[in-house]
C-alpha cells in the first residue's frame, strides 16, 4: 500500500501551504500535487451541506482509500511519502483514523497565535467573497450558529485555535516522539533552521532546503461598499449552487467576479489591540492547557500588544 510516512496535520493559516511547497523540493521526500486531500477527515463520503462554498470543497475530498493511495503512486522509489491537511489536528476523530491506518506516521504541527490565526482565517474568506460578516468579531460571535448549521471547520474561527484540547487528544493517540510541534513565527522568521528541524525529524538530509516559498500572500483590500456587496452576494450564491456545475464553468464564472472584488490593493488588515482584547478570553484557559500538555510556554499569546501578532 502507498500510504504516507508523515502528515502536516495542522493548523490552517499557519504556514502549512508554504511548508508543503518547501518540502516538495527535497529529493528524499514526495508530497502529491493535491494539497489537503483530507482523507482522514471522514470514514466515507463527506457531508453534502454546509456554509458558502463548503459543498464544492467537499467534492474535492479524496475519501476513497484507493484514490488516496493513488496520490502517492508516482513517488520515486525510496522516498518518504507525505501530505498536508491542516484540519487533522482540529478533527479529533481523525486522530483515531490516523492511528489505525498509519500508526507509525510522523506528524508535523504548526501553531499560530490563535487570535491572529482566526483573523487571517476570516480575512481569507472575506477576500474570497464568501464571508457575509464585514466585522471580524461579529463573525466570531456567529460561530455557534454556523456550527449548528453544519458549516465546515474552516468557518470555526475560535474552535480551530483551541490547540490545547486538540494536542491533548492527539497525544492520547499518537506517541509524542512522532509529533513535531512548531510555531508559524519560526517558519516565517528562521526558515532554513526550521526546515532543517523538519528534515531531521523526518530522518532525511538537512541543509538541502533553505527557503520557504511565499504562499497564499495577497494584498487585496475588500471594502464593505455597495459594489463589493453585490460582488460578494454573487460569489456566495455561486458558493451555494456552484457544485451543480462543472469545475471549468465554475472557475470561468467566478474569475471575473474575484478580479473586480480584488481590484484594490494595499496593506493587508491586521488584528487590532481591541479585537485581541475582545477575543483573548476565548483562548486563555486553552493556552494554559497547551502549556501544560506540551511543556512549552505560550504566554506571549496572552498579550494584547501588537508585538504578539503572528507568533
Amino acid at each position: 500500500m502507498a500510504l504516507p510516512d508523515f502528515l502536516i496535520a495542522g493548523v490552517p493559516k499557519a504556514g502549512t501551504t508554504a511548508l508543503h511547497a518547501a518540502l516538495t523540493g527535497h529529493p528524499e521526500l514526495f508530497l502529491p500535487s493535491v494539497k489537503e486531500p483530507k482523507f482522514f477527515l471522514s470514514d466515507g463520503p463527506p457531508p453534502t451541506r454546509g456554509g458558502p462554498g463548503d459543498v464544492q470543497t467537499y467534492q474535492e475530498h479524496v475519501w476513497r482509500q484507493a484514490d488516496y493511495e493513488a496520490l502517492f503512486a508516482p513517488a520515486p522509489e525510496g522516498t518518504l511519502l507525505g501530505e498536508a491537511t491542516p484540519f487533522y489536528l482540529h478533527d479529533l476523530a481523525s486522530h483515531e483514523r490516523i492511528k489505525s491506518l498509519v500508526p507509525s506516521a510522523r506528524l508535523i504541527v504548526l501553531l499560530r497565535d490563535p487570535v491572529d490565526r482566526a483573523h487571517s482565517n476570516w480575512t481569507h474568506l472575506w477576500n474570497a467573497g464568501l464571508e457575509p460578516e464585514a466585522d471580524f468579531l461579529t463573525a466570531c460571535a456567529r460561530e455557534p450558529e454556523r456550527i449548528a448549521a453544519g458549516w465546515a471547520a474552516f468557518w470555526h474561527y475560535v474552535g480551530l485555535g483551541r490547540y490545547g484540547e486538540q494536542m491533548r487528544h492527539l497525544y492520547e493517540h499518537i506517541p509524542r516522539e512522532q509529533v513535531l510541534l512548531l510555531r508559524y513565527k519560526e517558519l516565517k522568521d528562521a526558515p532554513a533552521a526550521t526546515l532543517d528541524r523538519v528534515c531531521d525529524f523526518l530522518g532525511v538530509r538537512t541543509g538541502v532546503l533553505t527557503a520557504v516559498p511565499r504562499e497564499n500572500v495577497n494584498r487585496h483590500v475588500v471594502e464593505d461598499n455597495g459594489v463589493n456587496q453585490v460582488l460578494r452576494f454573487l460569489l456566495r450564491g455561486g458558493g451555494a449552487f456552484g457544485h451543480r456545475f462543472p469545475v471549468p464553468l465554475r472557475l470561468a464564472a467566478r474569475g471575473p467576479l474575484l478580479t473586480l472584488l480584488h481590484r484594490k490593493q494595499g496593506t493587508r488588515p491586521v488584528t487590532t489591540p481591541e479585537e485581541r482584547a475582545a477575543l483573548l478570553p476565548h483562548f486563555v484557559d486553552d493556552i494554559e492547557l497547551l502549556t501544560e500538555v506540551t511543556g512549552e510556554s505560550y504566554d506571549d499569546w496572552l498579550s494584547v500588544d501588537r508585538h504578539a501578532t503572528s507568533r
